[in-house]
C-alpha cells in the first residue's frame, strides 16, 4: 500500500480555508460532508449550487446580483454563467485600501521595492484616468510587452477598471511572437519598457518595441516605463510617451469602476504557438475571478497575512493567477530576472528575507536544484514557508521526494495542472489531504475531470486522456476571430463530443484518488501501437546523475514508429556506450521494452516554451521532415539548430 510523504497536521486541517468552506456548504445546504472527496463529488453533481457557494464564500463584489447561476449545462461549449450579474474585475482585486503591503518587487540583486494597498489604489486610479483621456473605453484592448514588475499589474488593473480587455507578453518573447499575438486582437494602447535585466546585464528593447508598433497599426499610444535607463528616447516610436508623463495626465479622484456583465471579456490569453499562429482565447470577467479565488483561497489556503511568490512572467497564466491574489489581501512578490543569479540561493534568501509563505515554481527549477545538488534546507531557515506550488510540466516522484528531503519536511507541496485555456487548474492540491510522491492530490473543485481511453470510456489505474465532462465558468467565452466557434470546437471537442479533451495524458489512482501527469497527449509515443507518455521515460532517465535533462520523440520509421532519446549531459559527463546501455536496461526493467529508444544522442540544449514546457512537437517535426512554424514561441529557439544539424544521423 502506498505511503504518503506528507500529511497535514490536525491544526492545519482545522485552520484551513478548505475546512471553513466545507462547514459553509454544510450549513448553507444542510449537508454533512466530512472531507474533501465528499465535497468534490457534490461540486460536480450539484454544479450550480457549488459555484453559488464559491461566489458567496470568496466574497465576489457585484453591483448587480445574478438571476441564476447557469442557464443550461448541456450547452457545451457555450454555457452561459451568472446571467444578470454585473461587476468589475479590478474592483474585486482592489477591495483592500489600507497601509498593508500589496506588492514587493524584487529584481535579482537590487533592493526590494514596496507598494501598499492604498498606494496601489491611488496609482491605478491615475492610470485609469489617463487611459480614459486617451480614449480607451469598455471593450478596447490594452496590451503589455513587459517584465514581471508592478507597472505591468498596475496597467492591467487600470485597463480592467474601465472595462477594457487585457493581454500581455513577457519581455522575454521574441518580436515575431509578440506581433503574431497582438496583431490579431488590434489593441489601442501598448505598455512596454526600454529594456530588462537578466543576470544583472541590461537588454535593450526599444528597437523591438518599434518593430512591434510598426506591425500593429491599431496602436494609438505606446507607454514606455524606464527600467534600464532613466529617461529613454521614445521619439522614434509612433505614439510613444514616457510612463511618468502619461501618468501625469490622470487625476487622483476615486476610481469609477465600469460595471460589466459576468461574461464580458477581461483578458485574452494566447496558446504557445509552437504549431502555428497562437490561438487567442477570450476569457470572461466573472469566470476568471471566481475560479482564481476558488483556487487561491480554498485550494492554496491563502489568507490576508500570507506572502506569495510565483516564478512567472506576464506571458504565462500563472502571472494572472498570482496578481489575482490581491483580492485576498496577501502580500504579492513580483520577481524579475534569473532565479539562479548570482547563485541558486537567490530565491531561498528572498523567502527568508520577505517571510514568504507560498513559493510557486516549476518542475524545471526543482530538477535544476536536484541536478546541481543544491539543498536549500542546509543553508536557509525557511521557517515562514508553508506551501510550495509547482506547475509547468510533470514532476517525477524523485522530484517530490527531493522537496521533502532537501527543502522542507513539513510543507504542503501543491502540484497543480490546468492550462492557459482555463486560466486555472483542472487538478490541484488541497491543504487537508496527504501528498503522495509523483501524484497531484485531487481534481479541482467543480472540475468534472476523468481519464478516458481511446473509446471514450472512463478508466482508473491506467493511462488515458484528460477530459472534463461538464462546463466550468473560466473556460474561454470564444476564440478571437472565430465567429462560428470552429477553432474552439476543433481545439477541445473534436475527439469526444460534448466533452472537453485537454490534451494531457494522465492516470487516476483508485486507491489514493491522486493523479499523475505523463506529458502532452500530442507528444504520446506509439511504437508498435503501444501508447507511451514521454514523462514515463524522463522519470527514469533523469535519475541518472550524468543526465541533466532529456527529451523523447517518436520518429516515423519503416511503417511504424521508433523512439529517439536526446539527452543533455550534466557538466563533466560523457555519453559512453556503457551509459547508453545502463539507460536502456533501466527503461526495459522499470518500464517496458517498448520504452527503450532506438537511438540515444547527446545534445547541447532542449527546446522549452516560455511556460517551461518541453517542446517535443518541434523536434518531432524536424525529425519527421516537417517545418517548425513558430520558433519565437520558444525561450531558446537556437536549440533547434542542432537537431537540424544531426538530421542525417537520425535518418539512417
Amino acid at each position: 500500500m502506498k505511503q504518503p510523504i506528507w500529511k497535514p497536521s490536525e491544526e492545519r486541517i482545522k485552520n484551513a480555508n478548505m475546512t471553513r468552506f466545507i462547514e459553509f456548504v454544510n450549513k448553507r445546504y444542510n449537508k454533512k460532508f466530512n472531507g474533501y472527496f465528499e465535497l468534490y463529488d457534490w461540486s460536480i453533481t450539484d454544479i450550480a449550487d457549488f459555484w453559488a457557494a464559491v461566489w458567496n464564500f470568496v466574497g465576489i463584489k457585484a453591483s448587480k446580483q445574478y438571476d441564476r447561476v447557469v442557464e443550461d449545462l448541456s450547452v457545451f461549449p457555450g454555457t452561459k454563467w451568472f446571467p444578470g450579474a454585473e461587476l468589475n474585475f479590478a474592483e474585486n482585486l482592489l477591495r483592500y485600501r489600507d497601509n498593508k503591503v500589496a506588492f514587493i518587487f524584487k529584481c535579482e540583486t537590487k533592493p526590494s521595492v514596496y507598494i501598499t494597498y492604498e498606494e496601489l489604489y491611488r496609482i491605478v486610479g491615475r492610470l485609469a484616468s489617463a487611459l480614459k483621456k486617451t480614449g480607451v473605453k469598455k471593450g478596447d484592448r490594452v496590451v503589455a510587452y513587459m517584465p514581471n514588475m508592478p507597472e505591468t499589474a498596475i496597467a492591467m488593473l487600470a485597463a480592467t477598471s474601465i472595462g477594457a480587455t487585457w493581454a500581455s507578453c513577457g519581455s522575454e518573447l521574441g518580436v515575431q511572437a509578440v506581433i503574431d499575438r497582438f496583431s490579431q486582437i488590434e489593441p489601442k494602447v501598448l505598455f512596454t519598457v526600454d529594456g530588462y535585466l537578466y543576470k544583472n546585464k541590461p537588454f535593450q528593447m526599444l528597437g523591438d518595441v518599434k518593430e512591434v508598433v510598426e506591425s500593429v497599426p491599431s496602436l494609438e499610444k505606446v507607454v514606455v516605463v524606464p527600467y534600464v535607463g532613466e529617461k529613454p528616447d521614445v521619439s522614434t516610436i509612433t505614439g510613444g510617451v514616457l510612463y511618468k508623463d502619461f501618468l501625469g495626465e490622470g487625476t487622483t479622484e476615486e476610481i469609477t469602476f465600469e460595471q460589466v456583465p459576468f461574461n464580458h471579456p477581461v483578458c485574452i490569453m494566447f496558446s504557445s504557438g509552437t504549431t502555428g499562429k497562437p490561438k487567442c482565447m477570450v476569457q470572461g470577467v466573472g469566470g476568471i475571478l471566481l475560479n482564481h479565488l476558488k483556487e487561491l483561497i480554498i485550494h492554496a489556503d491563502l489568507k490576508r497575512d500570507d506572502t506569495i511568490i510565483y516564478m512567472t512572467a506576464p506571458s504565462w497564466m500563472m502571472w494572472n493567477w498570482l496578481v489575482s491574489t490581491l483580492a485576498v489581501g496577501s502580500r504579492v512578490v513580483l520577481f524579475d530576472g534569473n532565479p539562479g543569479y548570482p547563485d541558486l540561493g537567490t530565491m531561498w534568501k528572498l523567502i527568508d528575507d520577505e517571510k514568504i509563505t507560498f513559493f510557486g515554481t516549476s518542475a524545471t527549477y526543482i530538477n535544476l536544484l536536484k541536478s546541481q545538488g543544491f539543498k536549500p534546507k542546509e543553508k536557509y531557515n525557511l521557517g515562514s514557508l508553508k506551501s510550495i506550488g509547482q506547475t509547468g510540466s510533470a514532476l517525477s516522484p524523485d522530484g517530490f521526494e527531493f522537496v521533502y528531503q532537501h527543502i522542507k519536511s513539513d510543507v504542503h507541496f501543491n502540484s497543480l495542472s490546468g492550462g492557459t485555456d482555463i486560466n486555472g487548474c483542472f487538478v490541484i492540491g488541497s491543504p487537508v489531504l496527504p501528498v503522495y510522491a509523483g501524484e497531484l492530490q485531487s481534481p479541482a473543485l467543480g472540475m468534472k475531470v476523468k481519464a478516458y481511453d481511446e473509446k471514450g470510456t472512463p478508466i482508473y489505474d491506467k493511462q488515458g486522456e484528460l477530459v472534463c465532462e461538464a462546463p466550468a465558468p473560466s473556460m474561454p467565452l470564444y476564440f478571437w476571430n472565430d465567429p462560428d466557434m470552429k477553432k474552439y470546437k476543433d481545439a477541445y471537442f473534436a475527439v469526444y463530443p460534448n466533452v472537453w479533451r485537454h490534451g494531457d495524458y494522465i492516470e487516476f489512482y483508485s486507491d489514493t484518488k491522486g493523479i499523475t501527469f505523463f506529458g502532452r497527449s500530442d507528444a504520446i509515443l506509439k511504437p508498435s501501437g503501444v501508447r507511451i507518455g514521454t514523462a514515463e521515460i524522463y522519470n527514469i532517465v533523469e535519475k541518472f546523475p550524468e543526465i541533466a535533462d532529456s527529451v523523447a520523440i517518436g520518429q516515423n520509421w519503416e511503417g511504424d514508429q521508433r523512439v529517439l532519446l536526446f539527452v543533455k549531459l550534466a557538466p563533466g559527463a560523457t555519453l559512453t556506450d556503457e551509459l547508453k546501455n545502463k539507460i536502456k536496461i533501466a527503461l526495459r526493467d522499470k518500464a517496458s521494452p517498448r520504452h527503450v529508444p532506438a537511438m540515444i544522442i547527446d545534445i547541447p540544449d532542449i527546446p522549452y516554451t516560455f511556460n517551461m514546457k518541453k517542446v517535443e512537437s518541434a523536434i518531432t517535426n524536424i525529425v519527421n521532415g516537417r517545418a517548425v512554424t513558430n520558433r519565437d514561441a520558444l525561450v531558446n529557439p537556437q536549440s533547434l539548430d542542432y537537431f537540424e544539424k544531426i538530421l542525417p544521423t537520425v535518418q539512417k
